[in-house]
């Protein structure tokens, strides 16, 4: 087979039109016509960029043996290289919607993905998911958005292992409600609770510490279960103590009272 036949053989296997194999690649639809009928070739980098893509060598691409093909079962498998080293070959197929939202695609998936909704390694958009995702709801190893989860998750409400936010909840967390076996905040819930206000937990450090084992409070401290009398003065501590800008987190708190 010719060049050209191989790329409209492979982009048809893909499920590409022309129209999204250019858009992919930075060219014109015009550009992948001419290319699949011997007219064109591509640029080197064009090459490389549809070799991976397509997961197949540019061997493949070039030469007429069929034989270079990569196998799709061994795809993402370790693949020994001219120099016997061993690498991993990883692919992500790219597709990407028409439809557009605020001037980005509806949905991308990619590599760098950039869309409405977001999937890739390195995803950016409303509803992102990747290893590395910013969005408004954001679901990544590393995780930025106002609503954010993932192993490290940053946000205004974020969740994961280490979480960093406003309302943080993690294994350890750090925010103005902190919720996790290690919480660190204004206001901190946990195992170990160390809050600058208010700390609830097995040991808890604070102005206000209440705890099960050991406590240390610089205005009041309790070891054990709270009597009525004493929940009605904690109460009355936080709203002397906690400034007016943090009232919506004193109602919160109180709730764990």
């Amino acid at each position: 087979m010719t060049l050209g036949e191989k790329l409209s053989k492979l982009r048809k296997e893909n499920n590409y039109t022309q129209e999204q194999l250019a858009d992919i690649l930075g060219v014109s639809r015009q550009a992948i016509s001419k290319w699949e009928s011997n007219v064109t070739y591509p640029e080197t980098e064009k090459l490389i960029r549809m070799s991976r893509l397509f997961g197949c060598t540019t061997d493949y691409l070039l030469l007429d043996e069929e034989d270079t093909l990569i196998d799709e079962k061994s795809a993402g498998q370790p693949q020994e290289d001219i120099q016997g080293n061993i690498r991993l070959s990883v692919s992500l197929h790219e597709m990407k919607s028409k439809r557009t939202i605020w001037g980005m695609p509806l949905w991308h998936i990619g590599r760098n993905a950039k869309g409405f909704i977001a999937v890739g390694f390195r995803a950016k958009g409303i509803i992102s998911v990747g290893l590395v995702s910013v969005g408004v709801l954001s679901f990544g190893m590393l995780s930025l958005g106002l609503f954010s989860f993932g192993l490290l998750a940053v946000g205004l409400l974020s969740a994961g292992c280490f979480s960093v936010g406003a309302f943080a909840a993690g294994a350890i967390s750090l925010g103005i409600i902190s919720l996790g076996a290690v919480a660190v905040g204004d206001f901190s819930v946990g195992a170990l609770a160390v809050g600058k206000y208010v700390a609830i937990g097995d040991n808890a450090r604070a102005m206000i510490a209440l705890g099960d084992s050991q406590t240390s409070g610089s205005i009041f401290q309790k070891t054990g279960e709270l009597s009525q009398q004493e929940i009605a003065t904690v109460k009355a501590l936080i709203d002397e103590t906690v400034p007016s800008y943090l009232s919506p987190f004193k109602s919160i708190i109180k709730m764990f009272l």
